[in-house]
């Protein structure tokens, strides 16, 4: 095997834990072509990767971005309309810029609409990066699984997608997956990026699942910018929202800034993409759009995440006690399965106050089971065989 083709979607949380594997395949003298948009050329072209951009990209978060945090009908349909609508356009744009190329193996991000579809017309083996390794029925909140059964029953949608089911079928002669399946491609080997002790119901998972661990990698970033030398010394708390929800719930960083304007730490916190100016900041925090988290967990003794998995595991790997305040998507699993391990503390956005947050806060850093139980994940981890463990399972496919 010689020649990799990957797809991923332009969002942090799904791009940062595929770095990992594609500079490990590099570092081995394989060659890695790898589709994303722009915005995110830097980050892969330093892995060695060949960058290519999808311009039918530039607008997927744009279009799907409302979908992660409300049930609105409305919301779904434009999601499932953008797929619909960007499928011949994405598909013909990827096989156009590699048409010269001939690849041995394809690679995807889970939620990448039409990976399983390109694995299918380029007729080679495949490797799914499960960035949400959650079941859909763990993650979908009730109320959005029967808007989508609503809009799969009846809607116009449906009709569409099954035009553009045969259209393609006589076209490249392929398998098309049932419209829902679009956001759930597995491959022939699916890559999770936890360990087997840390997710429940393991039996539910079958063989083609590889648990490698967290996607721990150094990812180069530059980190001039940030004034480390006032925060030596100090306890430090790390507060991030991720940068998906980051701003649709400004009322907690009014709730940040009053639990801890008085706490003796320094607070580093960011804010992607928000606007803070309403807010008055207190003098021990220092906020940033963006922080290198491999960087800044170095030097932090608590933490509050909204528990993405890959905040989560990065904490858990670097035994930094939490307290979760899940906002969406797979972050209520992620917080629950931790805080049932007895690792941190889950909070309820829609309760929480000032005193609660501080008083949890002071409980994960001074009691000792919760740093205990996260040593007991992170031994998981470490069993798990990373990177180099999912570069031998890509090699075998061949």
């Amino acid at each position: 095997m010689e020649k990799i083709l990957f797809l991923g979607i332009p969002a942090y949380g799904h791009i940062n834990p595929t770095l990992g594997i594609i500079a490990e395949l590099v570092k081995q003298g394989k060659e890695v072509v790898y589709f994303c948009s722009e915005e995110f050329r830097d980050r892969i072209e330093k892995t060695g990767a060949v960058f290519k951009c999808c311009s039918g990209l530039d607008d997927f978060l744009g279009k799907n971005k409302s979908q992660t945090h409300s049930l609105n009908k409305e919301d779904i349909v434009r999601v499932f309309e953008w797929t619909i609508n960007s499928c011949e356009k994405i598909i013909n744009e990827i096989l156009e810029k590699i048409d010269d190329m001939k690849f041995d193996v394809i690679g995807y991000s889970v939620n990448f609409p039409y990976g399983y579809i390109m694995a299918q017309i380029l007729q080679i083996p495949s490797f799914s990066s499960f960035e949400v390794f959650a079941k859909s029925k763990d993650i979908m909140p009730k109320e959005l699984q029967k808007v989508v059964k609503e809009i799969l029953a009846d809607h116009s949608l449906v009709d569409e997608y099954k035009e553009l089911s045969l259209k393609l079928n006589a076209k490249y002669n392929i398998e098309m997956p049932e419209l829902r399946e679009l956001f759930i491609n597995k491959g022939d080997i699916n890559f999770a990026y936890t360990s087997k002790y840390f997710v429940p119901n393991i039996e539910e998972y079958d063989d083609t699942f590889k648990f490698i661990g967290p996607p721990i990698y150094d990812r180069k970033e530059d980190i001039t910018d940030f004034p480390f030398e006032e925060i030596k010394g100090k306890k430090v708390i790390y507060i991030s929202l991720g940068t998906v929800f980051s701003n649709f719930y400004k009322n907690l960083y009014a709730i940040f800034f009053k639990a801890f304007k008085d706490f003796d730490a320094a607070v580093v916190m960011t804010a992607y993409n928000t606007d803070l100016s309403e807010f008055e900041i207190p003098e021990n925090f220092i906020v940033r759009n963006y922080i290198s988290q491999t960087e800044i967990l170095k030097y932090t003794d608590v933490a509050v995440t909204h528990s993405g998995m890959n905040s989560t595991n990065d904490l858990l790997f670097n035994n930094v006690p939490f307290v979760a305040i899940p906002l969406g998507a797979d972050q209520p699993y992620m917080a629950s399965r931790t805080e049932k391990l007895g690792a941190c503390i889950s909070l309820d956005k829609n309760n929480l106050t000032p005193g609660i947050l501080r008083d949890s806060v002071n409980k994960v850093m001074t009691e000792p089971k919760y740093i205990e139980n996260i040593k007991k994940i992170n031994e998981s981890f470490k069993k798990c065989g990373g990177y180099k463990r999912a570069v031998d399972e890509i090699l075998s496919l061949a």
